[in-house]
């Protein structure tokens, strides 16, 4: 039995996770409101060109094409998607690449207990755009393919199993993947103007081979789980399969928490959350200052606190709070070409991880991927 295969033998006999999320229902009847950051005012940007609170310190610990660190790997072009995984007492960030063709696929980064960058290698090469994706309970990172009829492939954060394609979760531009491990099922997030929002019901959890895809769809006054006849898509794309589908801007990143999966809409800049328990839509965030071009998204486990990332506008990371506040925490000054992707806590909670996805120059080829540590909220 290799090492994934015992993460899922593992998860299998686990009912849920928790991940101490403190956003109630109650909170959530209440209107977003723009408020002051919990963190304080941004200071001017420093050495790396971010804008962060008294009490952050920022470093680059990868720059496309560039060796990481003293490991001697170079770094991926057009940095995206990305997450965090326990190793030993240190930890690997892994970052897809959204380059289409030679340079596609997925690396990592290996940090020991101190931060101190030790490894860095890939985990996936030769596929296309792969733009988010998102971590199982398992341990592995599904890296996703957004083009239409793209696939999820499963790769290995710790260099040992190779990747492999999970055709069963359909093809289509898929964008994130958010695991419900309460339900047993995978939320996937597709990136067209009209596209959708699905799950995928394994047939056994912690094994991606075999399962159902279900799209969201309306029905009467309230929403439902249909399944979608071909997810392979042959003949008609999954999205324009079941007439009652219900149909999502943009779909970009998600993550889940507490009986809740969190995900954006590019198109219509909201965020949303959908409540898997009583299966209820909520848009939490709609268009307004000071979040736009919402895009990556993650919960801090910690406070509950979701750290959405910018596509563009002035390049920030804004913060929604539990209370529904929402206020920039950090800014990328001299990138406004660019986008930030890629945003992950490490399993303590107090380094942030995230890129730069075109750097100062627009290009795919000057990407950046930063590390930001402090005082970040505990519960």
């Amino acid at each position: 039995m290799d090492r994934r295969e015992i993460f899922r033998a593992a998860v299998i006999g686990v009912g849920s996770v928790a991940l101490g999320f403190t956003m109630t229902r109650s909170s959530l009847a209440v209107p977003t409101e723009s408020r002051p950051s919990r963190y304080g005012r941004m200071l001017p940007a420093d050495d790396n060109g971010l804008r962060l609170p008294e009490g952050f310190t920022s470093r680059a610990v990868a720059r496309t094409g560039k060796a990481v660190g003293e490991t001697g790997h170079r770094w991926h072009g057009a940095p995206d998607g990305g997450a965090c995984f326990p190793d030993g007492d240190g930890w690997i960030y892994v970052s897809n690449s959204e380059l289409d063709g030679p340079g596609g696929g997925a690396g990592a980064i290996r940090f020991d207990s101190g931060g101190a960058i030790v490894d860095s290698y890939t985990i996936l090469e030769g596929t296309r755009r792969n733009c988010a994706g998102g971590p199982t309970p398992w341990r592995s990172w599904l890296s996703c393919e957004e083009i239409d009829r793209g696939f999820v492939y499963e790769t290995d954060p710790y260099g040992e199993d190779e990747a492999e394609r999970r055709p069963a979760m359909g093809r289509f531009a898929h964008e994130a993947a958010a695991c419900d491990p309460d339900r047993k099922v995978v939320y996937l997030t597709e990136d067209k103007s009209k596209g959708c929002f699905y799950r995928f019901v394994p047939d056994t959890w912690g094994d991606l081979s075999s399962g159902t895809l279900q799209v969201l769809a309306e029905h009467g006054s309230g929403l439902e789980w249909a399944d979608v006849p071909d997810p392979l898509a042959r003949r008609e794309q999954t999205r324009d399969q079941v007439p009652h589908a219900k149909d999502f801007d943009g779909g970009e990143g998600c993550c889940y928490a507490d009986g809740i999966c969190f995900f954006t809409t590019k198109g219509d800049n909201r965020v949303w959350a959908y409540h898997a328990e009583d299966e209820r839509l909520e848009k939490l965030y709609e268009e307004r200052f000071p979040l736009r071009g919402v895009d990556n998204v993650t919960v801090s486990e910690d406070t509950g606190d979701l750290f959405v990332a910018e596509d563009g506008d002035n390049m920030e990371i804004c913060v929604l709070g539990p209370d529904r506040s929402a206020a920039a925490f950090l800014r990328v000054v001299g990138h406004a070409g660019s986008e930030i992707t890629g945003p992950a806590f490490d399993p303590a909670g107090r380094r942030l991880y995230f890129s730069s996805q075109r750097g100062r120059q627009d290009r795919n080829s000057d990407g950046y991927t930063f590390e930001v540590a402090g005082p970040f909220r505990s519960a």
